[in-house]
């Protein structure tokens, strides 16, 4: 039992150092951009390691083989960080210039702000790569990249609370006001962008 400990413990930490790895880059970009640009396209960012339960948990919803290396292999938001940026061309922003580092293997990417999912949900989300360097080998392991705006984070933070309260069996009427909602911060999104643009004396189009 104290072998299989260390070696979930092993297994775990791995992924907070890819979590550690990736926060390195977004500090760098969100420091630099603001000591020598007009503003800095990132507002907050955060981080969340799945703990054992919940990783035991999404393995069994999902049928994964309960293995490290199966694991490994198909759950790839063990690791996950969010970022908030104010405009939606900062979220996107924001990818290109992480995406474009050479230590960095963009494996999945999902346009929820392009399409965004049935319920209003949106939101960009991508699954990267990265290398860990450990003291014998290099691993690599996979980062759940959550990047949305201000609105779209609220958005979804409300929505959340209401599915967690009414467990997922949200009343009619407020799955109405989330739908609602959602037009109205896409609105908001979109009129805050033109005004940006406005100040910054570009043509939005």
């Amino acid at each position: 039992m104290r072998a299989l400990q260390r070696e979930l413990t092993r297994f775990l930490l791995h992924y907070q150092f890819g979590i550690d790895e990736v926060l390195t880059k977004v500090n760098i970009l969100r420091e630099e951009f603001e000591h020598t640009h007009d503003h800095s396209p990132i507002e907050h960012v955060s981080s969340r390691l799945k703990s054992m339960d919940s990783l035991l948990d999404k393995v069994r919803r999902t049928g994964c083989d309960p293995t490290l290396p199966a694991i490994r292999e198909r759950i790839r938001d063990v690791a996950g960080i969010r970022i908030t940026c104010s405009f939606v061309s900062d979220a996107y922003w924001v990818v290109d210039m992480l995406a474009r580092q050479p230590d960095v293997e963009v494996v999945e990417v999902k346009d929820y702000i392009a399409h965004p999912k049935a319920n209003g949900y949106r939101s960009l989300h991508l699954i990267v790569r990265i290398p860990v360097f450990l003291s014998d080998r290099t691993e690599h392991v996979h980062v759940e990249l959550q990047v949305r705006t201000i609105a779209m984070d609220f958005w979804a933070s409300v929505e959340h609370q209401l599915y967690y309260k009414y467990d997922r069996e949200v009343p009619a009427h407020l799955v109405a006001e989330l739908d609602d909602a959602a037009r109205v911060a896409a609105e908001l999104d979109a009129r805050m962008g033109r005004l940006r643009d406005e100040l910054r004396g570009t043509d939005p189009r």
